[in-house]
Parts: C-alpha cells; sequence; structure tokens
C-alpha cells in the first residue's frame, strides 16, 4: 500500500482538475500533517477510481489540490448488503468500519422488537466508512440506509438471498449450505443481542430465498457476527477469490 496521505472527496476526480478540499480536509491536511505545497496525495470518490495529486495551494482560506494521473481505476463493489440492528455506539462505530473493509455495498438498519439502539448518527457512520476506506486502501464505500422497521428492510432486499445469522440453526453451520445455489447479489442479515422475536423469525424465514446459518456454537456479540458471517460469505461467493 502506498505511503501517501489518502483521502476521500465528493468531487468528480480527473486529470488535471483542481479539487478544493472541504474544511475539515484541509484543516487535516494544514494543521494536523503539516503537508506543505508540492507535497503528493492520493484522493477517491468511490466513482472515478484512485488518483495522484499535488498539493498546489495551502493556505488559512483553502487546499486546492491538482490532480496529476489515476493510480488504480474504480473497481465494482461487492454487491452485499448488511441488515443489522443497530448496537451501543462505541461498538457501532466498529461495526461500520469492519463492514466497510469487508466489503460491503450498502449497510442497512433494521429496527427490532430487541434494538438497544434505536438512534442512529447517520454522519457518524458515514464518517466511520469513510475512515475505514481512506486507512485500508479501499475504493468504495458502502450506501447507508436510515433505521427501518424490519419489514421494511426485507421489503427493500426483493429478490435477494439471504443468509440470516440464526443462532437456533443447530446444524446450519457454514460447510452444511449449498453455497453454490447462493450468489450475489445478497444480503447478511444480523440481529440485535437479545436476538429476534418469534415474529420476527417467522417473518425472515417467509422471505422467497432465506438461509439460516449458525457461527459455530458460542454466541457471538453483534459487532463480532458482522465480521464473521462476512468473512464467511467473502470466502465463499464474494471476491476475495478474484
Amino acid at each position: 500500500m502506498s505511503s501517501l496521505q489518502r483521502l476521500y472527496v465528493s468531487e468528480d476526480l480527473c486529470a488535471n482538475a483542481a479539487v478544493i478540499m472541504a474544511e475539515a480536509q484541509a484543516h487535516y491536511i494544514r494543521n494536523v500533517m503539516r503537508m506543505q505545497t508540492g507535497d503528493a496525495i492520493l484522493l477517491f470518490n468511490g466513482r472515478d477510481g484512485e488518483w495522484r495529486g499535488v498539493l498546489e495551494i495551502i493556505n488559512k482560506k483553502q487546499v486546492q489540490v491538482v490532480l496529476q494521473a489515476q493510480t488504480r481505476p474504480q473497481i465494482p463493489a461487492s454487491d452485499i448488503w448488511l441488515l443489522v440492528a443497530p448496537v451501543k455506539r462505541a461498538r457501532l462505530d466498529y461495526l461500520a468500519q469492519k463492514a466497510t473493509e469487508m466489503g460491503v455495498s450498502r449497510l442497512v438498519f433494521m429496527l427490532t422488537h430487541y434494538t438497544d439502539n434505536k438512534h442512529v448518527k447517520l454522519d457518524r457512520i458515514r464518517a466511520n466508512t469513510i475512515e475505514a476506506a481512506e486507512q485500508c486502501g479501499l475504493l468504495n464505500i458502502p450506501a447507508i440506509t436510515a433505521p427501518l422497521d424490519i419489514a421494511e428492510a426485507l421489503a427493500l432486499c426483493e429478490t435477494r438471498p439471504l443468509i440470516f445469522c440464526d443462532e437456533a440453526q443447530a446444524e446450519r453451520e457454514a460447510d452444511s449450505i449449498n453455497w453454490n445455489s447462493i450468489a450475489t447479489p445478497c444480503a447478511v442479515v444480523v440481529g440485535p443481542e437479545g436476538g429476534f422475536s418469534e415474529s420476527e423469525r417467522d417473518l425472515l424465514y417467509a422471505q422467497p430465498a432465506i438461509f439460516g446459518l449458525r457461527l459455530g456454537r458460542r454466541i457471538l456479540r453483534s459487532d463480532t457476527a458482522v465480521v464473521a458471517a462476512l468473512t464467511l460469505v467473502q470466502n465463499y461467493i464474494g471476491d476475495w477469490h478474484e
């Protein structure tokens, strides 16, 4: 991975474009990293790949980067969604970061009977996904869907196969699932700390293409279950072998 500082921007990126950095990023470049005019930097926006640029202007009013060349072309994101019940703040930060690192293309927060955090700060989640992408050399940042009732979240998936992390599945561990019958696009479903209610489980198993998955004999916290489930999905049907 390059040692150059790497930042996400929303602007379109192309050769010779002059990018005015947002105030927070300008402060970071100017006062935290103490970069100088002429220093190289990498920018990406989730659409146009990664670009190498040079800091052309650094002053109290603005920081401007002039792009020189594309260092990596944009690659398609894995079409894997994560449907998850929000957890408490610190662990929600971790969850958002790890979901990004694991290649999730959309993060859908669903409200369930046992959800213990129904107030999700979407700006904070977005910041965590961007930070993870910046630090891990990623080109894609997941879309974020504001909290929905579980029925609405499932309806959003339409015909996507659902991989439901179900601790009650006594014999449906990863090796027993016919992964050849599942393909991306798909969605991984992880519930709250208290699990799903019986009516919610009935709703889940009424979906047209759902696969119950037991993540071993241990009960995992939601944020840990997200990492474990996405590891399996990426290994069996994701892009890890590309």
